[in-house]
């Protein structure tokens, strides 16, 4: 027990302090996943936790940055081991951290223990985390307890370092624990992806290295944002933190992905959001990394990518997910193998392998909160762990499309029009069917070949009537203007200077249901292109995009010479 190697120490303080705990982390990985668990470390029970980062990773980058935001207490590396503390806790264990003068708890930092690096192992069998070389100096292991998240783990510590067994503890997954425990806040997670009116979530995962998805396939998120209708899919990447912190965010986000950004991909920040972009998901396309297997352990509509073939150990939980999850061919229909995959998921047919590494469920946080609490000579404690729901998601948006290429159909009978639209891409040259675009676009021969052009700002100048007249004088061949006027209702202006104002129809106790103004744009020229006639728009349309269908209702205005207009 100890108060501050300080003689002022209990002088300046005012928390109370009776044990000094030390984070240990190497990368942002082994940061977040031990920032899942220091909650456990109770500050009522009088203990004090600071940072350090031990060095030498190729992925550090970045990481005192992160640590700094965060306000927490980093020592250097040499201050960390020329003083004693109560406790050190890991979730990447590295040689060098033998000079910690403390009780040394070290955890998996992923979905149990499985990637091969012989770089870090000193040889081409031992996965990760559960080599001699990483857990002994001098024929003797260091690690004061090694945290192991299934049974199936001892077997494997058997044959890699069996003279680590005797200080391996079962103490299951917290992270997985934690995302289970926040299931119940999915539609709040969904939002802030744009998952709602109809859409659904597409996370695509890659973990680092040329096996990685985005290794094998870097077009693929492109790809996807190109191929799936806007209005029913919205498309989210989770990269492994060691990709930002190798490569840069420069060559990830602005070069890689910038594309695939303008055109509406949203971007997952490597410190936080991935698992509640996996409880929101719909479906996970990704490869042999973590977040791909928890996404499987959550039940989620899996496809892979990639397998990781040769750099994860052919016996582990991980390998035989590779082998039986479903698999995506990049340069097939990528529409409709999700589909396809969606309608031939089997809930619970990967759970049997997830189960090999996803141990303790339920159990967890208590394990690993009564293990630490053991080495600094607590007894367990009665109360439940405080384990707090994920942090709400914050993805990086881009600037948006402001060109789409549309196409649908018409059901005159039934007054419903189908539309799907998608982001025109570099090195578009066909046209599916017609564009649409923004007042925002900013190619001028794009803008001039449209059929329907929006202004989306219901607050821009000048009015909305006006700002219609004044495209239709700019674009004659222009079938349809459309300025926003709120979430519900916008204002029409047809060819031939017909003016109507279009709201949705809200069902008694509702709220008024949200329209794009450019799917209501791309619905009234599909209509007209169909024959249908301004003079029948009063009895109003159905406007479908995907499984979601809104009822739309118009007032209609027809500018007269000297009257001002007349209704109908």
């Amino acid at each position: 027990m100890l108060v501050s190697d300080s003689p002022e120490g209990s002088r300046w303080g005012t928390l109370r302090t009776d044990f000094e705990v030390l984070a240990v982390v190497r990368t942002l990985t082994s940061a977040t996943r031990l920032l899942d668990v220091l909650p456990l470390l109770r500050p009522e029970h009088g203990i004090q936790v600071s940072f350090t980062i031990n060095p030498g990773s190729a992925f550090a980058n970045g990481l005192p940055e992160y640590l700094g935001s965060l306000g927490v207490r980093v020592l250097s590396w040499a201050e960390a081991t020329s003083r004693r503390f109560d406790l050190a806790v890991a979730a990447a264990v590295h040689a060098d951290m033998r000079h910690l003068d403390a009780p040394l708890v070290v955890m998996p930092h992923g979905a149990g223990y499985n990637r091969l690096v012989p770089a870090s192992t000193g040889d081409g069998e031992s996965p990760a985390g559960l080599s001699r070389r990483e857990l002994t100096h001098d024929g003797r292991v260091f690690p004061a307890a090694i945290g192991l998240s299934h049974e199936e783990q001892w077997e494997l510590l058997a044959r890699t370092c069996p003279e680590a067994l005797p200080v391996s503890v079962v103490i299951g997954d917290p992270c997985f624990h934690r995302i289970v425990l926040s299931l119940s806040r999915r539609r709040r997670y969904r939002q802030p992806f744009g998952a709602v009116h109809g859409r659904r979530l597409v996370v695509v995962s890659s973990t680092w290295s040329e096996h990685s998805l985005l290794g094998r396939h870097p077009e693929l998120p492109l790809r996807l944002i190109g191929e799936l209708p806007v209005d029913e899919f919205v498309v989210a990447v989770v990269l492994h933190p060691n990709v930002w912190s190798y490569h840069g965010p420069f060559n990830v986000r602005d070069r890689l992905l910038a594309d695939a950004l303008d055109a509406g991909l949203l971007i997952v920040p490597p410190e936080r959001g991935w698992q509640a972009a996996l409880i929101a998901a719909d479906w996970v396309v990704g490869d042999h990394g973590s977040v791909s297997f928890y996404g499987a352990g959550l039940d989620r509509v899996t496809l892979l990518a990639a397998t990781g073939e040769g750099e994860v150990d052919p016996a582990s939980p991980t390998a035989a997910f590779a082998r039986e999850a479903p698999r995506l061919d990049p340069d097939g229909d990528l529409y409709a193998q999700l589909l396809r995959t969606a309608e031939e998921h089997k809930p619970g047919a990967l759970h049997p392998i997830t189960a090999r590494s996803l141990g303790a469920i339920g159990e967890s946080p208590r394990l690993l909160r009564d293990l630490l609490y053991a080495q600094l000579g607590l007894p367990p404690s009665a109360e439940e762990p405080v384990v707090r729901p994920v942090a709400d998601p914050r993805p990086e948006f881009g600037g948006g499309p402001t060109l789409w290429d549309v196409v649908g159909s018409v059901v005159p009978a039934e007054a419903t029009v189908t539309v799907r639209r998608f982001p025109v891409l570099p090195g578009h040259d066909e046209a599916r069917g017609f564009y649409a675009v923004t007042a925002d676009e900013v190619d001028l021969r794009r803008r001039a070949g449209a059929e329907v052009v929006v202004r989306t700002d219901p607050f821009a100048e000048p009015a909305a009537p006006a700002w219609a007249a004044e495209t239709a004088d700019e674009l004659p061949g222009l079938s349809v203007a459309v300025a926003a006027l709120d979430e519900g209702r916008h204002l029409v202006r047809l060819r031939g200077g017909i003016l109507l104002e279009a709201s949705t129809v809200r069902a008694w106790g509702t709220n008024r249901p949200w329209l794009d103004p450019v799917v209501l744009g791309c619905a009234l020229h599909l209509w007209a292109m169909a024959g249908g006639h301004p003079t029948t728009l009063h009895e109003g349309i159905r406007i479908r995009t995907g499984e979601r269908e809104v009822e739309v209702a118009f007032t209609m205005e027809t500018p007269g010479p000297g009257s001002g207009s007349s209704r109908g």
